[in-house]
């Protein structure tokens, strides 16, 4: 659009200054005729039309003119000089005396040089408010030229970036407190490190001292900083602070001004806790002591308070944890009894879901009868793992006691074996049941030797890759011998004696699955033993193992009921759910066109399954069932993101994180930890190797959508160069945070005729279509219309722009362009009638064109608080137009190609 500017001696008196708002009216009452710019009537063009512009624009700028540095400023750039308002038509080197030493050099050289300045994050000295204030802008300096085209002053354009620096600044430390606050060590040492690294924020915390609670109710110094520590108390009631903080002759801020203010703030456990010390800090002589800087000393105090409170704790259970010998047979029967408890919630969970899929007269949809089978089997296998702890509390308690019966041992041992094989199968392991018809009855407790069987069978399957397992019976003069011998990984000698041990795993053993609660073998042992039997293990690290369980024919100690014996439901379940574990990733879900690929790395089939169908749906999900496994697909193709499992066979969460973050083609993959192991030592555990984010099962499905979302999104804007102007920058930032509340959309000029938008394909394409030239470069893409979109396509975008050669300044500020665009389809684009999104890249003959169309009506969605901000900024980098149509609306971006 061309603004006629009117008259070439420019606005007059009369409208000057009728847009400017309340710096207008001031300006308009102002006697010019005192200053060196004399009357308004006399005013040059150029100034005339330079005021004009500072006046209508929103943004903070203030203008100079003339040898003197007289001062022209609009509204927006009043707030920024505080009390100092109004200072127009005084010399700027005045009004802004204490900053100048940072602003003139950049101002004089623009206007020496005719080449504009920016300086993003400036620090400046400023006395807006009574003192000597430390303050941050972005600000760009430019010349201002006169009606003869010499400099004739200065033109700025500025924003204020305090509160994001001083923002920015304080969570660093806080993250420091944290990392160093998470050892569970010597109480008086971990808060001396925390103390310590109070010294990297001298200028928010120049000094500090923490004192800890004693017996006696009073507080002894433990650590300081920034200070001697001979001038503060080494105990205190916590009622004054003695001496003063002005007394100290502690110096901070960025001049170094004397600090005279301190606060005591009590470190207590939650709201009404007892305070467990008090930390003393030393605040800014050049920051206010306003909210914000309360609450950053608030949660300094927090952090230093959850350390203590953690340590003292972690004290606590480990005095409690030396007299657990004592309480032995109370956990027993705890045990016991927790696992009666549990018995009837599980049987009113699994009845009715059981009762829904059997009933055939109301056949489920699809997808429900997956996730109701999914929970079936996970509640079966709750129970059985309820019922192991159950047998093993009544065995401990002296409660259990085998029932033997005359029982077909080999038939009953061989179909039990036998429930096995497609697990086996699918595992690709060969199976061998040898178990002959017995010469004498032989009377066991059917149940028991059925808990033998299957947890030998299963700990076979576990820890079997290749090979075979083989089961055999045999009568062993007076006594039954069955041997399980499996071709897996074996176990070292040193191992051995403590293989039967309760709860007790191999360390660094591989298996397919680290899942179980460790107490299979004991059971068995323990099962055997009531039997008045006996249960060894041979075993060769990379050979395999064979287990020997050798009990006597017995005796009856009821009379046989008649009915035939087969394998339960548990055991059933057991070997369906190693069916499971030995199934192969599935192949995943593919994801809407153009969406992130997240790479879901879990042992447990029914995990991976469940976490493919809640992600399948936003992004495209890969699968593996280890770490190795998760290796060899990201070295075939980089996910964008990769949720893992922490314990896991061959190679776990924390040593698959360790070795993405040491190879830099797979550094900057970001890696969500999600895990059984909760509490605060195992997330900071997986944070401090370096994950992003890390969540504990169990988890809610929006909470763990929500952030892999942040996380992916996060990922893609540490990747934008940051080199844009302010407004670019802040829309940047708002389009890779998914920020519901978007600029309004490019609308077309005044009587731009109605379109109708050429249809874009889906498909993308790198083909060059026929009749163009060989050199240009086409692609495009289809994405469905909703925010988390918009990464891709500024991934994609910025993958184009580099292959074709643009400028890296131009690519960044094309990017920005076409985000506020999508973002604009996506969120101003109602009813509509494809939910899609089409985006298309073109490049050739000097010109790069980027095309963003919707399928719906544009109306805000929400009133928009920022009206005309997102078309004055993708105006601002290329020449836009915006083609409405019946069918939706197509956004046209064209740009002439700067040669990087």
């Amino acid at each position: 659009m061309v603004v006629d500017p009117g008259p070439s001696s420019g606005p007059g008196g009369s409208d000057l200054f009728a847009a400017g708002g309340e710096v207008g009216r001031i300006m308009a009452a102002f006697d010019w005729a005192k200053t060196p710019v004399g009357p308004v009537q006399g005013w040059p063009a150029s100034l005339r039309f330079a005021v004009r512009t500072v006046l209508v624009s929103k943004f903070p700028m203030v203008l100079t003119w003339g040898p003197e540095h007289l001062q022209f400023y609009n509204d927006a750039y009043a707030p920024l000089i505080g009390a100092k308002h109004p200072a127009i038509g005084e010399d700027i080197r005045q009004t802004l005396a204490e900053g100048w030493d940072a602003l003139g050099p950049p101002i004089e050289r623009a206007m020496a040089t005719l080449e504009a300045s920016w300086l993003p994050g400036l620090l400046l000295l400023l006395e807006r408010a009574g003192y000597r204030e430390e303050t941050y802008f972005t600000v760009s300096h430019a010349p201002a030229f006169g009606d003869d085209g010499r400099v004739a002053g200065m033109h700025a354009v500025c924003t204020e970036v305090t509160g994001e620096l001083l923002a920015a600044r304080r969570q660093q430390l806080l993250h420091e407190l944290s990392t160093v606050g998470a050892q569970l060590g010597d109480e008086d040492e971990t808060v001396t490190a925390m103390c310590s690294a109070l010294a990297g924020d001298l200028l928010d915390v120049p000094f500090a001292a923490v004192y800890l609670s004693t017996e006696n109710g009073t507080y002894r110094r433990v650590a300081t900083m920034g200070v001697d520590a001979g001038l503060l108390p080494e105990q205190t009631d916590g009622a004054t602070l003695v001496p003063a903080p002005d007394s100290l002759g502690v110096t901070g801020g960025p001049w170094g001004d004397p600090v005279t203010e301190a606060v005591v703030l009590p470190l207590t456990a939650g709201q009404d806790g007892e305070p467990v010390g008090l930390l003393v800090a030393g605040t800014s002589p050049n920051r206010a002591l306003d909210a914000e800087y309360r609450t950053f000393h608030e949660l300094v105090a927090g952090q230093f308070a959850g350390a203590v409170v953690n340590i003292r704790a972690f004290r606590t259970e480990r005095q409690r944890a030396e007299s657990l010998a004592e309480l032995d047979r109370a956990k027993t029967t705890f045990f016991s009894d927790v696992s009666h408890e549990l018995r009837t919630p599980l049987a009113l969970l699994l009845g009715p879901i059981g009762d829904v899929l059997e009933n055939r007269a109301q056949p489920l949809p699809a997808d429900v009868r997956d996730q109701l089978e999914l929970a079936m089997r996970n509640g079966q296998r709750l129970q059985r793992l309820v019922n192991d702890l159950l047998d093993f509390a009544s065995i401990e308690a002296g409660r259990a006691t085998p029932v033997r019966v005359e029982t077909d041992l080999a038939a009953f041992t061989a179909e039990l074996a036998g429930v096995f094989r497609s697990a086996t199968e699918r595992a690709g392991l060969r199976l061998t049941v040898d178990c002959p018809p017995l010469d004498r009855p032989a009377y066991v407790d059917p149940r028991m030797w059925e808990k033998v069987v299957v947890n030998l069978l299963a700990n076979a399957v576990k820890y079997t890759f290749v090979g075979s397992i083989d089961v055999a019976l045999r009568a062993d003069g007076d006594r039954l011998l069955l041997t399980v011998a499996d071709t897996g990984v074996g176990i070292v000698a040193d191992e051995l004696p403590h293989l039967f041990q309760r709860f007790h795993r191999v360390p660094g053993s591989t298996a397919r699955t680290r899942e179980g609660a460790g107490i299979g073998l004991a059971l068995v042992q323990e099962l055997v033993g009531l039997h008045e039997g006996t249960v060894t293990v041979t075993s060769e690290p990379g050979s395999g193992s064979t287990f020997a369980v050798a009990i006597p024919f017995g005796r009856p100690d009821a009379a046989p009921t008649g009915a035939a014996l087969a394998p339960s439901e548990a055991a059933r379940g057991e070997a369906a759910s190693w069916e499971e574990e030995t199934s192969r990733p599935a192949g995943g879900a593919p994801g809407g066109a153009g969406a992130a690929t997240v790479l879901v790395v879990d042992d447990n089939a029914d995990m991976r399954a469940y976490l493919t169908r809640l992600l399948g749906p936003h992004w495209t999900v890969r699968t593996a069932a280890n770490g190795e496994e998760a290796l060899a697909a990201v070295a075939e193709r980089a996910p964008d993101l990769v949720l893992t499992d922490v314990m896991m066979p061959r190679i776990d969460g924390f040593e698959l994180l360790r070795r993405l973050r040491a190879d830099p083609a797979t550094r900057g993959i970001p890696v969500i930890m999600l895990t059984a192991r909760a509490g605060q030592e195992a997330s900071v555990e997986g944070l401090e190797v370096g994950a992003d984010d890390y969540l504990a099962k169990p988890f809610r499905s929006a909470e763990l959508l929500a952030r892999v979302r942040v996380v992916l999104e996060r990922s893609t804007g540490r990747a934008a160069a940051p080199t844009a102007a302010p407004a670019a920058a802040a829309a940047a930032a708002a389009a890779d945070h998914g920020e519901t509340r978007r600029p309004e959309p490019t609308a077309p000029p005044p009587g731009t005729p109605v379109q109708r938008p050429e249809p874009i394909p889906a498909p993308r394409t790198s083909v060059p279509p026929v009749g163009r030239p060989a050199d240009r470069r086409d692609e495009r893409w289809r994405l469905p219309s909703e925010l988390s979109s918009i990464p891709a396509v500024r991934r994609r975008l910025r993958r184009f722009l580099t292959d074709t050669g643009i400028d890296e300044d131009q690519a960044y500020d094309l990017l920005l362009a076409a985000c506020e665009a999508t973002s604009n389809a996506i969120e101003h684009a109602q009813e509509p009638t494809e939910p899609f999104v089409e985006v298309t890249a073109c490049a050739g003959a000097g010109q790069v064109e980027i095309t963003v169309r919707d399928h719906g009506q544009w109306r805000e969605r929400v009133p928009s608080m920022d009206r005309g901000r997102g078309s004055t900024l993708m105006s601002a980098f290329a020449e836009v137009t915006a083609i409405p149509s019946p069918e939706g609306t197509t956004v046209r971006i064209l740009a002439t190609i700067s040669a990087g």
